[in-house]
């Protein structure tokens, strides 16, 4: 059976995260499928690069599927498109892969972006794209506090009660915080990399930068509660809305414009 990677966008905003939802719960993974079946009813699931939580975003997401028969990778995606009108899920490309290509466990890397907007005035075109906050941060003092983080340490502070990996040792290759000045206020955007993350880490680590920003904490204070290896230790976890799954890096990129297959 041929195999496609689909690159795949969602405002995760009406659905409970990506994984298939037990009681018929909104899901991105269930919407996908039930477009897929009305291709191809041979279709028994679909695998991600990531589940993503409720009400988190996605700009390229990946996932894979096996169809029944060949299909020209535009049509594929024009198709889906179609079938999952009116929900805000778009199929951005399909690519036939090799049939060994599985979206998780061949991924070497993931992209994750968070946006804050900082001003005293709410949300309007962004509301529920962004994290609001109605004071100013110090960029600089976020950024000294995320240079601990970086590099291979036991994330057990910025990892969730319910994370199911079987290590909370990662390494975190980047975090880059961008300024951007806006309408009566600034977005920061922070920029993560790394080959996987826990259940929460992200969000833990952006809610504890944000209490430096802030003044509440200092760099030190985020250090220590880095080695302190203990969930109470981290700062408050920042909501979902602000979070983006943004890019899944693979050894040969899918979607590069060259069959894998």
């Amino acid at each position: 059976m041929p195999r496609y990677a689909l690159k795949i966008e969602y405002d995760g905003a009406p659905f409970h995260g990506w994984q298939r939802q037990v009681q018929g719960r909104a899901s991105v993974q269930a919407a996908v499928e039930a477009a897929l079946a009305r291709l191809d009813t041979t279709v028994t699931g679909i695998a991600a690069a990531g589940r993503t939580d409720a009400g988190v975003h996605a700009t390229a997401q990946v996932a894979h599927v096996d169809m029944a028969r060949d299909w020209d990778p535009f049509r594929l995606s024009e198709a889906l498109n179609w079938h999952l009108r009116p929900a805000p899920v778009a199929i951005l490309t399909a690519a036939r892969v090799a049939d060994d290509f599985h979206a998780r466990f061949s991924a070497v890397e993931r992209r994750y972006l968070f946006r804050l907007l900082a001003r005293r005035a709410p949300a309007v075109h962004d509301r529920g794209r962004v994290w609001h906050v109605q004071h100013p941060l110090d960029a600089d003092a976020m950024r000294q506090a995320a240079a601990h983080l970086v590099g291979r340490h036991d994330f057990t502070t910025f990892r969730s009660v319910m994370c199911q990996s079987a290590s909370p040792v990662k390494t975190l290759d980047d975090i880059r915080i961008e300024a951007i000045s806006v309408p009566h206020g600034t977005e920061y955007r922070f920029n993560l990399r790394a080959r996987s993350f826990l259940h929460n880490q992200v969000r833990s680590i952006v809610g504890t930068l944000e209490r430096v920003g802030v003044g509440a904490w200092s760099a030190q204070d985020a250090k220590d509660a880095l080695e302190a290896r203990e969930r109470a230790a981290c700062g408050p976890v920042c909501p979902p809305q602000g979070l983006y799954l943004c890019g899944v890096g693979y050894p040969d990129d899918p979607f590069s414009g060259k069959s894998t297959a």
